[in-house]
């Protein structure tokens, strides 16, 4: 019989979200069959609903052909990345082979730029002043950050570990009216503009919504591009699609109901499954974050798999309510990521092996709600199709060097729509774009 809690509290924190997770933040370690719950919040009720389910956890429910197949099928997914936010933790010592552009370095360029002493200094040495404020900051790391533009240095000989404190020295040692625009240099020549998070491996397969840089529905460049071996996850997909049903039905109801308002192509595996996307990880110890972009109302479905069996933590944690979950290969969580806060302890690798030699994915698949925006399969290629002609067309209006394509309110102008007619879309039209069949109508009244 499956063990059932509730927690009595919940906690806030909210101080949490960017940090890593450690044995500090939970009391208790799940590593069996337990069905997890929020506090109750109606008076005289004594037995939770799925509203309330923060967890579902559950032992070996996949085989090791299941996990082979998920594992072959989405591994390459997992591509270095540094678009994870807070997700990729606390900014570490250097960003891949840079130094980060701290922020006692800015405030003393800052400083300097302004030319005059704060008022934050009445007395003593004001460079002293910032760098000693700086030393009191136990935890300054934001999950994102400039540079200094590692090229560039070295290419003007100066030696790149040494370069902030020689520089900051030669400005100093120029009259007081020559140091703010040495500094001015200092700050827009060698420091990135472009901010940075730490890089680690992550991806996304299965099929993703507009974006407006991309305003078509599509799928993921990966399996766009590997299709083949993408296909090879689905009878893990569809047994995890079974068990969410089986364990959580009101919440599968409400994301299957979403889910098939989609062109199934649109969808893990086709209509057997409520996902249209999966988060692949690995090796990859996210710190405190909350999910964004999946359907409120549905659930995410984690897993891990892995070739190498014998690490050690890497626990999913849950602060807000002391639990920690350590989820092993074959195993299936239910989880509200997306208003739970959560994070991983720090993942050991195998004895006489490192993190770089390890295999270790988590997936967590999930229905992305703004899917619900996308018409057919046919429809968002043609917007492609679209943008991509536009962007090479050399005599529009809005053609410049580099152009995407893109422009403000291109898909409410009569180019868009006679974009659809010459192709031969007329139902596509109407269905998608009513107002153009109205506008047509009303001139043609007009001129009769």
């Amino acid at each position: 019989m499956t063990n059932v809690m509730i927690s009595p509290i919940k906690y806030n924190c909210e101080d949490k979200l960017g940090k890593y997770m450690d044995e500090s933040d939970y009391d208790l370690l799940v590593e069996d069959d337990l069905d997890f719950y929020a506090p109750i919040q109606e008076i005289g009720r004594e037995e939770p609903n799925e509203a309330e389910c923060i967890f579902k956890f559950r032992k070996n429910r996949f085989t090791v052909e299941e996990q082979l197949g998920a594992y072959s099928g989405l591994v390459g997914a997992a591509q270095p990345t540094q678009n994870r936010g807070l997700a990729a933790g606390p900014k570490g010592e250097r960003q891949g082979g840079r130094n980060w552009c701290t922020e006692e370095q800015v405030e003393i360029m800052e400083h300097l730029i302004k030319g005059h002493k704060s008022s934050l200094f009445d007395e003593g040495d004001p460079i002293e002043a910032i760098r000693n404020k700086h030393k009191a900051i136990v935890d300054p790391s934001e999950a994102r950050g400039i540079v200094w533009i590692k090229s560039k240095i070295e290419q003007e000989g100066h030696d790149y570990e040494t370069f902030f404190e020689t520089k900051i020295a030669s400005i100093l040692s120029l009259p007081l009216v020559s140091r703010p625009e040495a500094a001015k240099d200092l700050f827009e020549n060698y420091v990135s503009n472009t901010t940075y998070a730490n890089q680690v491996l992550s991806g996304i397969a299965g099929f993703f919504d507009r974006y407006p840089r991309i305003p078509w529905g599509r799928a993921t460049s990966y399996t766009e591009n590997h299709r083949d071996v993408y296909e090879k996850c689905y009878p893990f997909m569809r047994k995890l699609s079974s068990e969410f049903q089986r364990l959580l039905p009101e919440r599968y109801g409400v994301q299957y109901e979403a889910a098939a308002q989609l062109d199934p192509r649109f969808r893990v595996a086709g209509e057997d499954t409520p996902f249209t996307t999966v988060t692949v990880n690995k090796n990859f110890r996210t710190s405190a974050h909350r999910d964004a972009g999946d359907l409120h109302a549905g659930f995410s479905n984690l897993s891990v798999i892995a070739k190498d069996k014998e690490w050690e933590g890497g626990y999913l944690v849950l602060p807000e309510y002391r639990v920690a979950i350590n989820i092993r290969p074959g195993d299936l969580l239910l989880i509200n990521n997306h208003d739970g806060i959560h994070g991983n302890t720090e993942l050991v690798p195998p004895k006489g092996k490192t993190l770089e030699d390890m295999e270790r994915i988590s997936l967590v698949c999930y229905f992305r709600e703004k899917m619900l925006q996308l018409g057919s399969w046919e429809y968002e290629a043609l917007r492609r199709r679209f943008v991509a002609e536009r962007s090479k067309d050399t005599d529009h209006a809005n053609y410049r060097p580099l152009w995407n394509g893109v422009s403000a309110n291109m898909w409410q102008t009569e180019e868009w729509y006679d974009y659809i007619r010459d192709r031969g879309q007329e139902k596509m039209l109407n269905d998608y774009h009513p107002e153009a069949l109205n506008e047509t109508s009303s001139l043609e009244s007009f001129f009769a």
